[in-house]
């Protein structure tokens, strides 16, 4: 039987789906030794960092990565990052196929006079640091603002706006960071505003995540009946309308419909208004939007505006994928064909198809990625893999150690009443991830 060495940057969801299919395609002929290298000193990409903390059961797929790693072919090697620690072409000469897993961490900019202002802030720091993300333990936040504007149409505005929005003891029994959670109870903010360039119809909310802001007990819920109704207007003009624009359309008018309860908590989504300049003094104060219109399906930005006092502004825009030499870069995404890169590297996962799609779209992904590689596999070159490239002594957490971590997690979190309580120190997670 033939065995092939399998190196994956990267353990988020594409990376695990990739070992996942790996797996599942040995055979009497070949078999497969994956090794998962990942920077972080934890897996699970943004299962961990980027699901929202009162979304627990999304992040029950990570039961499914740890079936995965139980697997006999597979080794974990975290803390260990790409162009620093090993290098691409050390991978490409040592395994039989690279695959790059490596997603988008990057927020894209508003490209506005403001955005450098104190307390405007991308989601792409926003929400790792409310996840306890160790980058991003010392990011600064000032909720000393009664208004806070989120800016955006998708999913990730909605998790930002809700946790922004919602009763800081609602999130008690999640695993939200502690550090975020200390902060978010002394915070002064007591409404959120949703901003989208685009109508209700456009807008990439899933509809399931409209459907759960119902469950905010204790915040009401707003979203301006007349811009519903020309949504409504402007779709039935239309011929096959997609289904989830019908869904989401009537997940919006459940929301219209909810009664406004007698508390001080508010998020409201607002539609059709560009931000065109933040202003304020060092710190966000305030946030001129203009008015956009809709004629023939093409948008169009008028000269009517209109401004938002506001201390906070976290723009969630959309993702661009973090640079590496190595590879060529185009269009937020590792430029590829079909998932393949060149020589024996290929890609799976938002770098290879850029910040579409959720957590189960890289499952099928993966599997078609998979199914280039093996059809492209020649002899094994029967290299040891990663063990002989990284610098003797450099501290790696392998599986037993990120289960260390794990346990540890768990076990505090169940004194807490919670499902974990997250170690956010880089080094304590080494520490705790390498101990014997």
């Amino acid at each position: 039987m033939l065995n092939y060495k399998i190196a994956i940057v990267g353990a988020g969801p594409a990376g695990y789906f990739a070992a996942q299919a790996f797996q599942k395609a040995q055979n009497e002929s070949y078999s497969f030794s994956i090794d998962l290298i990942e920077r972080l000193p934890t897996p699970w990409g943004l299962v961990r960092s980027g699901v929202a903390p009162d979304h627990q059961k999304i992040k029950s797929v990570s039961k499914v990565f740890e079936k995965i790693a139980r697997e006999s072919n597979f080794r974990l090697f975290a803390n260990v990052e790409l162009g620093k620690d090993v290098s691409l072409r050390d991978l490409r000469d040592a395994y039989d196929a690279v695959v790059l897993a490596t997603g988008c961490s990057v927020g894209r900019k508003l490209g506005i006079k403001g955005e450098k202002l104190f307390n405007c802030i991308s989601s792409a720091i926003f929400v790792p640091w409310y996840n306890a993300h160790p980058d991003f333990i010392k990011t600064e936040v000032d909720f000393n603002t009664d208004t806070a504007v989120v800016i955006g149409a998708g999913n990730v505005a909605l998790d930002v706006a809700r946790i922004l929005s919602m009763d800081p003891d609602e999130l008690e029994t999640t695993d939200i960071s502690d550090r975020a959670l200390k902060m978010l109870k002394s915070s002064k903010i007591t409404k959120v505003i949703i901003c989208a360039r685009r109508g209700p119809e456009h807008a990439a909310f899933t509809t399931n995540e409209l459907r759960t802001l119902s469950n905010l007990t204790k915040t009401n819920i707003c979203i301006d009946e007349l811009d519903l109704e020309k949504a409504s207007s402007r779709v039935n003009r239309l011929s096959g309308v997609e289904k989830d624009i019908e869904n989401n359309l009537e997940a919006m008018r459940m929301i219209v419909n909810l009664r406004k309860k007698d508390i001080a908590r508010n998020l409201e989504i607002k539609f059709l208004c560009s931000p065109i300049e933040i202003i304020g003094n060092k710190k966000v104060k305030e946030i001129i939007f203009a008015d956009n219109e809709l004629r023939d399906g093409q948008l169009f930005q008028t000269e009517n505006t209109f401004s938002i006092k506001a201390g906070l502004v976290i723009t969630a825009i959309g993702y661009d994928i973090t640079a590496y030499s190595g590879v060529r870069f185009e269009n937020d995404r590792i430029l590829n064909i079909a998932g393949h890169v060149e020589h024996n590297i290929y890609v799976t996962g938002w770098a290879k198809r850029g910040p579409v799609g959720l957590i189960g779209t890289n499952k099928s992904d993966s599997s078609h990625v998979v199914e280039l590689i093996i059809e492209n596999l020649k002899a094994p070159k029967g290299f040891p893999g990663i063990d002989t490239i990284l610098k003797s002594g450099h501290p790696i957490v392998d599986q037993i150690g990120w289960e260390k971590i794990n346990a540890s997690e768990v076990i505090a979190g169940q004194l807490a009443g919670k499902p974990r309580i997250k170690e956010d120190n880089w080094n304590s997670l080494i520490s705790l991830g390498t101990s014997k």
